[in-house]
């Protein structure tokens, strides 16, 4: 299998324009071609008025070795993506792993344990997808929090209700992003998400995905339990040996999986009395700022905007500040909805999410700016405290209802209050 890469089409080429391109970039007759996969779609928009669409495409061909050793550009051997476990399951188990979380971290562990056969019991404080669904609309629509069953807590996780992004900057050489995707299409994702080239699901679809991945960790023998809040963590000898449920409940075991996201901090006070070793970390703070998608189109894409094969366009903004700080676009939603992510009384958050059609009117992206451990000094919860304290600000600024204060960006720029949001 050959890897072809950079092979630029016009954004409306017609379907039979992508053999054309592989067989003259191969230098080969139609015979030769065997066959050929789209591995990656993307476009190139710096020319808002010539945007161009890219591919990379994966190709059986009679002769690889031949066409290999003429050193054609842009042409390699395809990488090997197949997903190999790292170990299976001893026989006479009898004390399985527990993964703390259901969100994509612990979906994903209790997934791959369970497909090495380790039986893996995977503990959820908050409730099945579905009904946290209800929960989060309760908070949404009418103001009541229910703080286990929330934008954070429950089955998916925090990115049940974002946009659904799955792509990365980080190097993956082992390809480990594609097994997430194809067992997101296992699950009833779109297949486009193989190939796009900023793959995302959206939050309604998610739903059903997850539903199907738990189904699938059951019917490999794991257990999954909501509703189950982990309390303590048995430690005898410095090695993990159970886990205490709110109930009383003890789960024996010695290995534990923590995936409990970034709002458990009562789990995170739990581990700091268990001796359970943790560092602060630098994190970023700021607001949902909101625009008009047309607007953010017509910037982007020019007299392209709206076409179907680019959907809805995004932007990364990014400013280095003279005291050392930047500031930055961060999780870009768009055609999304600015949502309330609150988990704790008395105290608001926001997010973005979109559905997969990111049709809604406006765009949305979170403005942040970087801080450390030297902002927020104290021990290594103090950082906690210090979002804590702008959360319950903001609450009180919303209207003490889980509205969150508004500002028009004007009156933002000139460090005054709106009197309108319209």
């Amino acid at each position: 299998m050959l890897r072809l890469t950079e092979i630029r089409l016009q954004l409306d080429h017609p379907a039979d324009d992508l053999k054309v391109a592989i067989l003259k970039r191969l230098n080969i007759s139609a015979t030769e071609l065997v066959g050929y996969t789209l591995f990656r779609r993307g476009y190139d928009a710096r020319k808002k008025n010539a945007i161009v669409l890219v591919y990379t495409i994966d190709v059986e061909v009679k002769n690889e070795i031949a066409l290999l050793e003429k050193g054609i550009p842009y042409v390699t051997k395809a990488p090997d993506m197949s997903y190999r476990e790292v170990a299976q399951a001893p026989k006479g188990l009898t004390k399985y792993p527990v993964v703390i979380g259901t969100g994509p971290c612990g979906l994903f562990a209790g997934l791959l344990l369970a497909q090495m056969g380790f039986r893996p019991i995977i503990l959820e404080r908050g409730k099945e997808v579905r009904e946290r669904t209800k929960d989060t609309w309760g908070l949404w629509r009418k103001g009541k929090l229910n703080p286990e069953s929330n934008v954070q807590f429950g089955e998916g996780g925090a990115g049940t209700f974002s946009d659904g992004k799955l792509y990365s900057q980080i190097k993956d050489p082992k390809f480990y992003g594609r097994k997430v995707l194809t067992e997101f299409v296992k699950a009833g994702a779109p297949e486009e998400i193989m190939y796009v080239s900023k793959p995302h699901i959206g939050t309604f679809r998610l739903v059903g995905v997850v539903e199907e991945m738990r189904h699938s960790i059951e019917a490999l023998g794991g257990e999954i339990r909501f509703q189950s809040l982990v309390t303590d963590i048995e430690i005898l000898n410095q090695q993990v040996c159970g886990v205490t449920l709110a109930n009383g409940e003890l789960i024996a075991t010695n290995h534990v999986v923590l995936a409990v996201g970034h709002s458990a901090r009562d789990t995170f006070e739990m581990l700091r009395q268990r001796g359970v070793y943790m560092e602060a970390k630098p994190f970023s703070i700021g607001f949902r700022i909101e625009h008009p998608q047309s607007v953010i189109d017509r910037a982007r894409l020019g007299a392209h905007a709206g076409n179907p094969l680019l959907g809805a366009a995004d932007y990364k903004l990014v400013h280095h500040a003279t005291n050392g700080r930047s500031v930055y676009s961060f999780c870009m939603c768009p055609g999304g909805t600015v949502v309330a992510a609150t988990s704790e009384e008395g105290r608001v958050v926001t997010n973005g999410m979109s559905q997969y059609s990111r049709n809604d009117r406006n765009a949305n992206s979170g403005i942040v700016v970087g801080i450390t451990p030297e902002d927020y000094p104290g021990d290594v919860l103090a950082g906690v405290e210090f979002q804590r304290k702008w959360e319950a600000r903001a609450f009180e600024l919303g209207g003490r209802n889980y509205c969150a204060p508004g500002q028009r960006v004007g009156d933002f720029l000139a460090a005054r209050p709106s009197s309108t949001l319209l």
